[in-house]
């Protein structure tokens, strides 16, 4: 099967040699133009470009007799382009984040829910052994590194590592047989 590309070397009507052609002359300013429009967004502006490109040549302003006016045309082609662009993600609602809307959610429940929370959790570090809850308190509740704690408590780090796996995999346990489900 022979597959020829739009503006390739190989391209064999007159109206891709013309587009590739256009290309080579207009594209440059064209897509420097088109990228002070977006403001620097490379990936949109590709996109535009192409977009222009692909309307010059399904609307057949190659002909020899256009070749003046397909600039012009070009850059008024990729200014609507943008301008849609612009409409469409205006009428689009924005999109946000839930850092925005959930503490406006109800910010009492929240407080309720981590003193519940930490409730839980106490109540569940008590039926870990002591080992556990100790490797527990020294790294995540102290906020430490594995080699912090691992100075602190005078043990080697793989030890801390592999206490505080042991410690979380008991405290899972724990927290599912009261029914707390991660």
């Amino acid at each position: 099967m022979n597959v020829t590309v739009i503006g390739s070397a190989s391209g064999v009507s007159a109206e891709e040699h013309a587009l590739r052609d256009v290309y080579v002359v207009h594209g440059p300013a064209l897509y420097a133009y088109v990228l002070r429009l977006l403001g620097g967004d490379t990936h949109h502006a590709e996109d535009i470009v192409q977009e222009t490109l692909l309307r010059c040549w399904s609307n057949k302003c190659l002909a020899d007799n256009e070749k003046m006016a397909v600039r012009p045309w070009m850059f008024r082609v990729a200014r609507n382009l943008v301008i849609d662009m612009h409409r469409t993600r205006a009428a689009r609602p924005t999109e946000v984040s839930g850092n925005t809307w959930l503490p406006e959610l109800g910010s009492d429940g929240d407080e309720y829910e981590r003193i519940l929370t930490s409730m839980v959790i106490h109540d569940a570090l008590e039926e870990l052994t002591p080992a556990h809850r100790e490797i527990l308190h020294a790294t995540f509740f102290a906020d430490r590194s594995v080699r912090r704690a691992a100075a602190i408590l005078g043990i080697p780090q793989g030890t801390v590592k592999s206490r505080v796996y042991y410690a979380l995999r008991s405290l899972k346990a724990v927290l599912q047989k009261r029914g707390v489900h991660l």
